[in-house]
């Protein structure tokens, strides 16, 4: 059976998806094609049931549930840590709030979050990784990074106002999830179940091999030396990933009941795993 695998051309998916890659991981009857887009698209496409297989932005998920049950597995999460807000100089959370902020996307769990953090503010859509040489160039007042922008913002000379994942650690006492792995539901429950299986014992292979599975990731590394790729993919794949964990799940359910009491989603949330 063909299954299309969506996810990011990131370290931090390319590590979780070595396994399968590299032939470590027994595919039991079914042939991956891994689709490599920005998380932005993948999120679009997701709407559409585009994908068997994918990742999306939590903040996604709501919008595609009638087509996508969460895998317990694949889940990006930064406990104390996540996307930031950077600017040219401090700004407070009131200036932030009368100032543009270049976002990367209105479907990204980082503009969620910040959503949270400061109710209503002026944002333009801006690619991921052009949101610094916007906030450098003046063009805008300050820009919310993703990806390994979270790394490598002081080197533009930018200040970090805010972690959004810091924020939500003091806020909540949880991590933060930002970008997990969905599977259609119209796979039907044996073979949601086999891939789940499969998807997970990916994911453990690059744990448990984790300089070959770096290695491979550091192609995806958008020029990322091997200490910041290495210091991205432990952020980002971590006990969490492998299984989300009774505090991984209670952290979702926050999220997005916080996003449903600010009137993010069109519909009531139902936070769905495949069992």
């Amino acid at each position: 059976m063909k299954i299309r695998l969506g996810h990011s051309p990131d370290p931090d998916d390319a590590f979780m998806f070595w396994g399968l890659a590299a032939g470590e991981v027994d595919p039991r009857g079914f042939e991956f094609e891994h689709v490599l887009r920005d998380i932005q698209t993948l999120n679009e496409w997701a709407q559409e049931g585009r994908l068997e297989t994918t990742a999306i932005s939590l903040h996604a998920y709501p919008y595609v549930q009638d087509r996508y049950l969460l895998l317990p597995h694949g889940a990006s999460m930064g406990a104390g840590y996540g996307p930031i807000v950077v600017a040219r100089e401090p700004l407070s959370d009131d200036e932030l709030r009368g100032a543009e902020i270049a976002i990367p996307g209105r479907m990204t769990t980082a503009f969620l979050a910040l959503r949270l953090r400061l109710g209503d503010f002026a944002w333009r859509e801006v690619p991921f990784d052009e949101i610094m040489d916007e906030v450098v160039s003046g063009r805008a007042d300050a820009g919310l990074l993703i990806h390994e922008g979270q790394l490598t913002y002081g080197t533009a000379g930018l200040q970090k106002v805010i972690d959004l994942g810091e924020w939500w650690l003091e806020e909540t006492g949880l991590p933060l999830p930002l970008g997990v792995n969905v599977a259609r539901r119209d796979l039907g429950p044996e073979v949601l179940r086999e891939l789940s299986a499969v998807l997970a014992e990916s994911i453990r292979a690059g744990l448990d091999n984790r300089e070959r599975a770096l290695e491979y990731a550091l192609q995806f590394g958008r020029g990322l030396d091997g200490d910041l790729a290495d210091r991205f993919v432990g952020m980002y794949v971590n006990d969490l990933t492998e299984d989300y964990g009774e505090e991984g799940r209670l952290a979702v359910r926050e999220l997005l009941r916080r996003g449903e009491e600010i009137g993010a989603f069109e519909e009531p949330v139902r936070v769905e795993f495949v069992a």
